[in-house]
């Protein structure tokens, strides 16, 4: 038991002490409510560090150490991921998940490049008009918040097919140890995190039937504990049984009553048959640099291979800032880019034209000739509709190196922040909210605005079209960059800028990281940038082409781990999410 002195000196921001408290205090009645500054994990977030070994940027320092961690165990840069993705479900609960999905771009050391897909899947009973009423209107918020929001997750299948091709620590166990601790006893929340639970506080009263652990308190504040045993329990039963310990037995029990009790429709057979694909890598050159990206259901890495084929059409200028020329270029090239997003993207199984064909150099010259040098162009289509950049904290994304060429780009999503909002009862970890990025109604933004067509209607079995971008850059054929970001459709542009910039002006990776940007995405017309993107004599003159712009406070959350000319691996995180954490190890040099 600990001594009267002992809790007087707990964390003020812990224990906010009432009259009530002193009196129970003086009884001894009020011993463990306090818990002492050394209860409960915490670390500080560094956004750059440097290693000749291993480096692992993530979204949170708690997840980077349960990676390296693994690592100094005995396990490799996969085993690594894993444990920080699993991680992430416990210290990043907006956006690390089991209850989501997400892509991966993995690089052995012999310079093989793989793509994995474990992105969310629609389920048996899903069906093409089912968020839309009797008139054929969206019904709103349907798709996004509750149980018919979520597709099938595909999170922990994938974590466990990377461990078993190209993990080495064993038992698999191990590399959920870290997650475990941290939801078992705990660990200090972020003001950010305080700040994100207090503000969809009232959304997870009205998803759930039931107390969980982001509703333990009403209002939540920097270095709170936040415990989740349910969740530990679901983390045990994966780490004991593997894929079988979520997608059967007590946890898919949970699921399948948690979507019952809301009119969800997923059921043990949606969950049963859920299987991660491996795809085809876009593979592409740009200068002595060699991109790897994620094919669809992502559009990605189409994005990319259209944006640098297009940019090499004009000298890009200027190393501290684009100047109109360059950037009325990279607009208009991220327009088009988007609007042919729009019409022929989505779950590849159902896409009319192939990858090859959207990447043609010949198909993007024919469509470059509506290129119109002074003016700004229109998308493919418009709807007469409102709506606002969400926050760019709803995806997680990790990368990680070694000295020997092993990298892996990780990103994972429940879509929204937090999701649908739903806690699966029993098991304490969230749903997504994946299929609202299905075209619910083609010709209908979703909530970020992109458009979508046919192809990616609401389909049982289908994968919804996503914007996650995970990459890995080679240079002469060395491992040189892995990078990736949240963000929604902001993630293309981000990535695509500080990758722009790197290989054209070689800025410091710090520097390169913490630029402002722009998005354009062909709907709405208008641009979103962040302040001092463009000067106020570039913004004039990009108005008078007719190009309309809108101030945003931030927009992606780029991660990336560098390899110098020297060998040195660079990590560098983002400003825009206190959270994002680097750091290196030096442990077999």
């Amino acid at each position: 038991m600990k001594s009267f002195f002992s809790l007087l000196s707990c964390d003020f921001l812990i224990c906010r002490l009432s009259p009530l408290f002193y009196m129970l205090l003086l009884t001894g009645f009020a011993l463990q409510q306090c818990t002492s500054p050394e209860v409960g994990h915490w670390k500080e977030a560094e956004k750059e560090a440097f290693s000749e070994e291993l480096m692992i940027v993530s979204s949170h320092p708690l997840a980077v150490e349960a990676g390296l961690e693994i690592y100094e165990r005995g396990g490799n840069v996969f085993d690594a991921a894993v444990a920080v993705q699993f991680a992430l479900a416990v210290v990043y609960p907006r956006a690390g998940n089991l209850g989501g999905g997400g892509f991966a771009i993995i690089r052995t050391e012999a310079g093989e490049i793989f793509a994995q897909d474990h992105r969310e899947v629609a389920p048996g009973a899903a069906f093409r008009e089912m968020y839309l009423d009797s008139l054929g209107q969206p019904i709103e918020g349907l798709s996004l918040r509750g149980h018919l929001a979520s597709g099938v997750p595909g999170t922990v299948a994938g974590l466990i097919d990377i461990h078993e091709k190209f993990g080495q620590l064993q038992p698999f166990s191990i590399l959920l140890e870290p997650a475990i601790q941290y939801a078992s006893e705990g660990f200090r929340i972020s003001a950010t995190e305080a700040e994100r639970l207090n503000r969809f506080l009232d959304q997870f009263i009205d998803a759930n039937t039931r107390g969980n652990a982001f509703t333990a308190k009403t209002i939540w504040e920097e270095g709170d504990l936040l415990l989740q045993p349910e969740l530990a329990k679901t983390l045990e039963a994966i780490a004991t049984y593997g894929a079988d310990g979520f997608y059967s037995g007590w946890v898919a029990d949970s699921l399948k009553a948690e979507m019952e009790r809301g009119n969800g429709i997923i059921n043990y057979d949606d969950l049963k048959n859920y299987q991660p694909e491996w795809r085809k890598p876009i593979s592409f050159q740009f200068n002595k640099f060699e991109l790897h990206s994620m094919p669809p259901p992502s559009s990605g890495g189409v994005l990319l291979n259209q944006l640098f084929h297009l940019v090499e059409k004009e000298e890009i200028c200027c190393e501290e800032t684009w100047d109109t020329r360059s950037a009325h270029h990279l607009l208009e090239a991220s327009r088009l880019g988007f609007a042919l997003r729009a019409d022929h993207l989505g779950d590849p199984e159902s896409m009319m034209l192939s990858t090859g064909q959207l990447t043609s150099a010949i198909r993007l010259d024919s469509l470059w000739q509506l290129f119109d040098p002074h003016s700004a162009g229109d998308g493919l289509r418009y709807v007469e509709k409102d709506f606002t950049l969400p926050e760019a904290y709803e995806t997680t994304h990790t990368s990680i190196a070694d000295s020997r060429g092993n990298a892996i780009s990780l990103t994972t999503t429940l879509n929204s922040n937090f999701g649908s909002k739903v806690v699966v009862g029993g098991a304490g970890f969230f749903m997504n909210n994946e299929m609202d990025d299905f075209s619910i109604l083609p010709g209908l933004p979703n909530q970020f605005g992109l458009l979508g067509s046919e192809v990616n209607s609401v389909k049982p079995g289908r994968r919804m079209l996503s914007s996650m971008t995970p990459t890995i850059v080679e240079k002469e054929g060395d491992f040189y960059m892995a990078i990736g970001s949240p963000g929604g459709p902001t993630i293309i542009s981000a990535v695509f800028q500080v990758l722009l910039r790197d290989f054209l002006f070689d800025l410091d990776l710090n520097d390169n990281i913490s630029r402002p940007r722009f998005h354009q995405q062909a709907f709405p017309k208008a641009t979103r940038i962040e302040n001092e993107v463009f000067s106020e004599a570039v913004k004039e003159e990009l108005k008078s082409r007719g190009h309309k712009m809108e101030v945003v406070d931030r927009m992606a959350v780029v991660k990336v781990v560098k390899k110098s000319a020297g060998g040195k691996l660079q990590g560098a995180g983002d400003k825009r999410n206190p959270d994002d954490h680097a750091a290196g190890i030096d442990l077999r040099k």
